[in-house]
């Protein structure tokens, strides 16, 4: 097996190698065991050229893009923008925030009923001769 020095093992593949070679299956001849070598070491190296040109593809992308004045933090705002984009037009969200909405207007009448029955209570309180009679006597110590 031929080894690259810049070469990095894929995953599992150095599992493989720390094992050290095995002795060929049995049904295996010599020249089929040499093919398949063949065959590897000409992936391996197709490997290799494809993880080179992807590396030379992502420096040019990263010029265009500097060039052109994107910078990573640009990427994200832009990235943001869409995703919440999305978010809110989707279906789930509109139904989402239109029962929250229905709520929060559900929430707000109850409370203002609240509001007006305790104000009628307090009112009625007042105006019981109990009360009354309690206010009148507070006044005169007063005096």
């Amino acid at each position: 097996s031929q080894q690259h020095p810049d070469s990095v093992p894929e995953m599992g593949e150095d599992a493989v190698m720390s094992v050290g070679p095995s002795s060929p299956p049995p049904a295996m001849t010599e020249e089929e065991r040499q093919e398949l070598q063949e065959e590897l070491v000409k992936v391996e190296d197709e490997i290799l050229t494809l993880s080179q040109v992807l590396a030379a593809k992502e420096k040019q992308l990263a010029d265009i893009k500097r060039k052109l004045g994107i910078t990573p933090l640009n990427e994200l705002k832009q990235n943001i923008t869409k995703t919440w984009q999305e978010v809110t037009t989707s279906t789930a969200y509109r139904r989402t925030s239109e029962t929250l909405s229905q709520a929060s207007l559900k929430a707000t009448t109850a409370f203002s009923n609240v509001g007006s029955a305790i104000s009628r209570k307090l009112e009625d309180v007042r105006n019981a001769p109990t009360f009354k009679s309690f206010e009148e006597k507070v006044e005169t110590l007063k005096v």
